[in-house]
């Protein structure tokens, strides 16, 4: 058992208490270099969460000096420096608020106001985060007190993430969203008193010297007061975690509902947006058109997949392929606000189905002259459980219906281009 033991053994490696006490005190202070550093730290920061970059959001926390002060408040709690605890609560709150100044200051001027997917992910903390400070927060201590510093640092400064919340409650405080703001602010306080407990109990452990003696009664009432501290942040947390995960067995089970129900009975669906808040899901396809009691009909079977409360929308005139998914690229592009990448994306699924060419154009136009504007796709489905077959959609517009004879020049014309192929014609006029 003592060999086994031997392997966790912290001591081996360690620094001089005098040296890493030293190291932790000089990082304390916020004034001048520091001060300097962590304002450029939160701009960064705020850049990235603004244009929901996450590379740049990791630039900054590992410029961030935040880790200091908090580190130094476990040191402080754990040696009974109540005066180093003093100072290290002073520098914590001046720290935070140049964080909140700038970063208020940065999205009160920033013309791009949506809330980013980055930013939204500051906003509930759960339990989760709570592992993740606690964690990070021993890993970064146990390597102040070795000799050989290794490369955690880095790593902890990016797995605790102090300065994206900051970030996040600062934008909640420009656009006016108190809830934002508490949530960030929220999440902030749990990763600084989680890394600060991790911290006094790796003191405890390697038994650093006390700085003055404290009677058992004293000493106890700050166990105890610890204790309080991390229920009064862990039960909120708990509560946050069993929303995420009540939602993500929603989405679960709506996405189940339209692979079942529709996906795989081979109806392609061009577009697809849930709600949560309230809850709505919407829903539109290439071809198939669904008839009231078929709409009843699909209503009833969301109970079977547990999503009875949800209001089931689906769009019936949403025929044109193309112009869903180009309607598509504008709402992802202000969502992500990268234009460029979105539209290369989707051009690329688009890509996917359509199957018209310049040859095809020009047949067309000699062949009907009557088309004013046409869509073609093509896409797979599921014609037995083990086999897929071919669908080709041909969406058209004329001023005045195609009389029969043309209707049936057409369908003959399109078969004989695509003779494996299921075939569907549709006039986008026929309601």
């Amino acid at each position: 058992m003592n060999k086994i033991l031997q392997f966790f053994d912290l001591h081996p490696g360690e620094e001089r208490k005098e040296a890493v006490l030293d190291n932790v005190i000089n990082n304390i202070s916020f004034r001048g270099a520091n001060a300097w550093i962590l304002a450029c730290a939160i701009v960064i920061a705020s850049v990235g969460l603004n244009v929901n970059s996450t590379a740049v959001i990791i630039g900054a926390m590992l410029i961030s000096p935040l880790m200091g002060p908090i580190v130094g408040a476990g040191f402080a709690l754990g040696t009974f420096d109540f005066q180093l605890l003093k100072k290290s609560i002073k520098n914590l709150l001046i720290a935070t608020l140049i964080s909140l100044i700038v970063s208020y200051c940065y999205f009160l001027l920033s013309p791009f106001k949506e809330a980013q997917s980055e930013l939204l992910a500051r906003t509930s903390p759960n339990i989760y985060d709570v592992l993740i400070a606690l964690f990070g927060g021993l890993v970064g201590v146990i390597a102040i007190t070795r000799v050989d510093k290794g490369n955690p640092i880095p790593g902890v400064a990016i797995a605790t993430a102090l300065m994206p919340p900051l970030c996040t409650a600062g934008y909640g405080l420009a656009i006016g969203n108190l809830s934002y703001f508490a949530g960030a602010l929220f999440l902030y306080i749990i990763n600084c008193v989680f890394i600060c407990i991790a911290t006094f109990t790796i003191v405890k452990y390697l038994r650093y010297p006390k700085k003055h003696y404290v009677d058992p009664k004293r000493e106890k009432r700050i166990s105890q007061s610890i204790t309080l501290i991390i229920l009064a942040l862990v039960i909120p947390s708990l509560y946050f975690a069993y929303n995420l995960l009540q939602e993500k067995k929603y989405t679960n089970k709506v996405k189940q509902f339209v692979q079942q129900q529709f996906s795989d009975k081979g109806y392609t669906v061009v577009y697809e947006k849930l709600l949560t808040k309230p809850k709505r899901l919407e829903l539109a396809f290439l071809a198939k058109k669904f008839s009231d009691q078929e709409i009843v009909a699909l209503k009833k079977s969301m109970e079977s997949f547990g999503i009875a409360q949800t209001d089931l929308v689906i769009r019936q005139d949403s025929l044109d392929l193309k112009t869903t998914i180009l309607s598509e690229i504008d709402k992802r592009s202000a969502a992500v606000n990268d234009k460029d990448l979105t539209i290369r994306a989707l051009n690329n699924e688009l890509a996917k189905y359509q199957v018209a060419s310049p040859q095809l154009d020009k047949d067309l136009t000699v062949l009907f002259p009557e088309l004013q504007s046409y869509s073609i796709g093509q896409q797979q489905y599921y014609a037995k459980k083990d086999s897929l077959a071919n669908v080709v959609a041909f969406i058209y517009s004329s001023k005045n219906p195609l009389a029969e004879g043309q209707q049936l020049k057409l369908r003959l014309w399109l078969k004989n281009r695509f003779p494996k192929d299921s075939l569907q014609i549709i006039d986008r006029k026929v309601k």
